[in-house]
C-alpha cells in the first residue's frame, strides 16, 4: 500500500493570532499542503478533533482558554485521538514549559519565526511516522528483535513504541524508569535499549551503569532519547558507554540511523 504524501496530509492548525494564522497557513501551502483547518482556542480544536481526526495538528504554544501542554495531553488521554501527530511552533525556550510536551511525544518543536526548511522537515518526520514501513530495517530482520523502551511518561513510551512499529519491530517490553528495567532485563534478553534519562528513583545514567557493569547483558545496546539540555551530564552519559543519544522530540530517520549504526557494531 503507498503510503500518505505531504499533499495528502490534513492539518489542524491552532493559532490565535489571525495575522500568524494566515503566514503559517502560507508556509503550509507552500509546502504542499492542500488540506487544512484553522481554530483559535484549544477548546475550539477540541470539538472539531471529536467530529473528525486530522493527520497532524499544529499549535502555538499559548492559547486563550489553554496551553500546548494542556491541548497536547487531552489529545493523548483520548483513546479516539491519541495517535494524532503534534507540532509545536513557539518562541518559548523555558525546559519546565517545553519538556511536558516533549514527553508527550511530539513529532517537531519548531522555532516562531520558523525557516520554511525547518518545516518542510518537520512535516516529512510527520509523514515518517504516519507511514509503517516493515522493511526500513528489513536487512536486520527487524521483525526479530527485541527491544526494551524505558520511560516514566506513558506518553512518550507509546511514542517510541510507534516510531519503532514503523520500522517494522514489533517485541516491544516497557518498564517506567530504571528500577522497573532492572528486573525486567534480569529475565529477558533483549537486542537492545531505548531509555529516557531523567527518571525517577534511576534515571537512564544510573540504569546505563547497571547495564555495563551488574547485568549479564554488558554489551547490550542502549540508545538514550532525552530532553536533557545538560552537557555535563550528557557527556558523562557517553562515558559510561551509551550506543548513541537521541534529543526529543526526535526524527525518525535519526532513530533509525542510529538503531543501524548500534546493531552493526555488535
Amino acid at each position: 500500500m503507498t503510503g500518505k504524501t505531504i499533499q495528502e496530509l490534513y492539518i489542524l492548525l491552532v493559532e490565535p493570532s489571525v495575522v500568524q494564522s494566515r503566514v503559517i497557513v502560507k508556509s503550509l501551502m507552500d509546502a504542499g499542503i492542500h488540506h487544512y483547518d484553522v481554530v483559535h482556542d484549544g477548546q475550539s480544536a477540541l470539538q472539531l478533533l471529536s467530529q473528525f481526526h486530522p493527520d497532524l495538528v499544529v499549535s502555538a504554544m499559548y492559547l486563550p482558554d489553554m496551553t500546548a501542554a494542556d491541548l497536547v495531553h487531552a489529545i493523548r488521554e483520548d483513546a479516539e485521538t491519541q495517535r494524532i501527530a503534534f507540532m509545536l511552533i513557539t518562541s518559548e525556550t523555558g525546559f519546565e514549559y517545553l519538556d511536558p510536551i516533549r514527553q508527550a511525544g511530539v513529532t517537531a518543536m519548531l522555532p516562531k519565526p520558523f525557516e520554511f526548511s525547518q518545516l518542510k522537515r518537520a512535516l516529512l518526520n510527520t509523514v515518517d511516522i504516519l507511514n509503517p514501513d516493515q522493511h526500513d530495517l528489513k536487512e536486520l530482520n527487524a521483525e526479530d528483535m527485541k527491544v526494551l523502551v524505558v520511560d516514566d511518561s506513558s506518553m512518550a513510551r507509546k511514542h517510541i513504541r510507534r516510531v519503532l512499529n514503523s520500522m517494522g519491530i514489533d517485541q516491544i517490553s516497557e518498564a517506567d524508569d530504571g528500577a522497573s528495567a532492572v528486573p525486567v532485563l534480569e529475565t529477558n534478553f533483549f537486542d537492545f535499549v531505548v531509555t529516557d534519562y531523567n527518571m525517577p528513583q534511576m534515571d537512564g545514567k544510573a540504569l546505563l551503569d547497571h547495564i555495563r557493569h551488574k547485568s549479564n547483558q554488558r554489551s547490550l545496546p542502549v540508545l538514550m532519547v532525552t530532553s536533557e539540555g545538560d552537557m555535563s551530564k550528557l557527556a558523562a552519559v557517553e562515558q559510561s558507554g551509551v550506543s548513541g543519544i537521541c534529543d526529543k522530540p526526535f526524527e525518525v530517520d535519526t532513530v533509525r540511523a542510529l538503531i543501524r549504526n548500534m546493531m552493526t557494531q555488535v
